[in-house]
């Protein structure tokens, strides 16, 4: 918010997009998911993913890991950990910039 003084001498909150907001807003799944493939989305839902990843992992694999049997499909549910809550966190982010 920027504050925008009146005639009156009053000040008045108008609000401001940055240039980076802008190149969010997107009409199709397809933009959405460019934006998200883009790295557009990174730091909000990268945040997110790393701390739901990391508790997915430990309640559903722990036990796997701190075992050492670390093979081919337990790489895949733990990336599936880390992956699953950035999507859902970056369509989350997006939402606010869908131009309908």
């Amino acid at each position: 918010m920027v504050a925008k003084t009146t005639r009156r001498g009053k000040a008045r909150a108008r609000a401001t997009v940055s240039p980076r907001q802008t190149d969010l807003v997107w009409a199709t799944p397809r933009q959405a998911l460019l934006l998200i493939l883009r790295g557009a989305t990174f730091h909000p839902a990268g945040r997110v993913a790393l701390v739901v990843g990391t508790l997915l992992t430990l309640a559903n694999q722990g036990t796997v890991l701190l075992g050492g049997h670390l093979g081919p499909l337990t790489v895949l549910r733990v990336l599936t950990n880390y992956v699953v809550p950035y999507v859902v966190s970056s369509l989350g982010y997006l939402a606010s910039f869908r131009r309908r």
